[in-house]
């Protein structure tokens, strides 16, 4: 899976037009690639794996959401023609050892670690979009042809001295030390008035913040775990190699896993229990399906049928509070499979599941849409209070702010100490551990200020300077930088071969994806889809 995520050639300045193509049938002009015709067939075949290549990197098939992304199957098809194209052009071979290896991995990945038979992922997933083995292979060639291109192509980006990566680990390891000193909302909430002619108007400027989105309600059978305790005991009892299950679960695992377990008996006691958990899972999903065919089978189909059933099943029917598609239900600890099947549901199609949550299974049906709109202010006069408030404070934070970046500017002009001078103003600055640009946590400014945006302030300051004033979204700060540290050189020598080999990798991925542009804008541009005007923005990585 690394080599197939490796590596992503999505260039969005091309527009995101759809060629005339026809999805590939019937008598269609495909265009031609350096001179190349593009057959149908051709067509036809790359798209499958453009197919495999977003089920195998998002774990879902590209449908309509997909294009809401920017994924566009035919331009995708058309970057994938050129790769195979490349590959033939160079003469790129992959052995059949190298394609059962990989295939092995994905496969593996597919299952979640576990192995998984071609012949099960070929009925259970490849079918689904009517593709085969034959394409999964084909699939699979092409994409360690691409890893070749990658080593040949980018070639270039790989050159790299060891002075130069040790510049590169300079820069970006050498620490500093600062002072930081923060202007907080919460410091001035106190001394906010809040006159209700204010408060309105607030509500009325910012009544787009307050529209309460599209949201749904639902009837609910849940078949809690706690229910086939009894069951799932007897069940497990009766295994009589689950230890053997327990030891190659912990070997394939490896110790690395269940890190809060601290001695190989916690972790295999880690992994009983989640086989007694699926055990439960297994059991109440069976009882949802029984309940399931049932209700699904009955006439005419109406929401009210979950009522009707469970009523005569000795089953208790809950309603959940209604809930937007962003959050989910307040009120059951269920996951994101709950929110898309419950906003899934229609009047002609009113029912889902079984859906699995985390104390339990669900059968769902539709109780009421509820539009989008605006609440009556006296709904959330409370919080538009609040609101009001905090936008108050954190303006008056940034005023003050301002006002101490002037103090603090003539007073170190004249000699004078940072901290005397915030001493002076009523101020405790903060002392973060050293940091690099390298650094990614530092708890002590996090719980004030974005670490990227901390970071940013830092290292555009010379030592012995004080950062313009930055607001924030609750205020503002101001950095202090005190002095560089001397680098680490035991450190250094111990870091820098794997850095060298980093670095290597990522400048020879920009490279690949470089010559893949100048490539790709040669021998596509004459094709319907690529003829729109560019856009501004580049390829991501990957």
């Amino acid at each position: 899976m690394v080599i197939i995520v490796a590596i992503i050639i999505t260039f969005v300045f091309w527009g995101a037009q759809t060629p005339q193509s026809g999805g590939g049938r019937g008598n269609v002009n495909f265009g031609a690639i350096n001179g190349e015709t593009v057959t149908p067939l051709m067509f036809d075949q790359a798209r499958r794996e453009v197919y495999l290549r977003y089920f195998l990197n998002s774990g879902e098939w590209p449908d309509s959401g997909a294009r809401q992304t920017g994924f566009d199957e035919n331009r995708e098809t058309y970057y994938r023609l050129l790769l195979i194209q490349k590959q033939e052009e160079m003469g790129v071979h992959v052995s059949s050892e190298s394609i059962a290896k990989l295939a092995t991995g994905v496969l593996r990945s597919v299952n979640r670690g576990n192995p998984l038979p071609l012949a099960e992922f070929e009925q259970g997933v490849l079918r689904q979009r009517g593709l085969t083995k034959v394409d999964f292979e084909r699939f699979l060639r092409h994409e360690l042809g691409i890893q070749q291109l990658i080593s040949v192509a980018g070639l270039g980006g790989k050159l790299i001295t060891p002075q130069e990566a040790r510049s590169l680990y300079a820069r970006e390891h050498q620490e500093v030390t600062v002072q930081a000193v923060f202007f907080s909302a919460t410091n001035y909430l106190a001394d906010i008035a809040t006159p209700p002619e204010a408060i309105s108007q607030f509500y009325s400027n910012q009544m787009a913040r307050y529209r309460l989105p599209e949201r749904v309600q639902v009837s609910y059978v849940r078949f809690g775990l706690s229910n086939f305790l009894a069951e799932a005991t007897q069940q497990y009892s009766e295994l009589t190699n689950l230890n053997e299950i327990v030891e190659a679960q912990y070997e394939r695992l490896g110790p690395n896993f269940f890190l809060e377990a601290k001695t190989p008996e916690e972790k295999k006691e880690k992994i009983r229990e989640i086989l007694f958990k699926n055990q439960l899972l297994l059991n109440a999903r069976r009882a949802a399906n029984e309940f399931g065919r049932t209700l699904f089978d009955l006439t005419p189909v109406l929401p009210e049928n979950l009522n009707s059933l469970a009523q005569a099943s000795n089953l208790t029917v809950e309603v959940t509070q209604p809930f937007e598609r962003s959050a989910g239900p307040s009120d059951i600890i269920v996951g994101e499979d709950f929110v898309k099947a419950s906003f899934a549901l229609t009047t002609q199609d009113p029912f889902a599941g079984p859906i699995i949550g985390d104390d339990g299974v669900y059968m769902i049906a539709l109780k009421q849409r509820l539009p989008s709109e605006n609440p009556p202010f006296e709904s959330v006069k409370e919080r538009v209070t609040s609101d009001y408030k905090f936008t108050q404070a954190a303006r008056q934070a940034r005023q003050m702010g301002e006002v101490f970046h002037t103090t603090l500017t003539n007073g170190l002009a004249s000699g004078k100490n940072f901290t005397v001078l915030c001493s002076e103003s009523g101020l405790r600055p903060v002392l973060p551990p050293p940091l690099a640009i390298s650094t990614r946590s530092l708890p002590e400014i996090e719980s004030h200020v974005n670490l990227y945006q901390f970071k940013q302030a830092v290292f555009t300051t010379q030592p012995g300077e004080a950062s313009v004033f930055t607001p924030t979204a609750d205020g503002g700060f101001i950095v202090f930088v005190q002095a560089k540290l001397p680098l680490d050189e035991v450190k250094l020598n111990a870091e820098l071969p794997n850095f060298l080999n980093s670095l290597r990798q990522a400048r020879q991925g920009e490279a690949f994806q470089d010559w893949f542009r100048r490539e790709a804008e040669r021998a596509l541009r004459d094709l319907p889809l690529f003829q729109a005007p560019p856009q501004l923005g580049g390829p991501p990585t990957g």
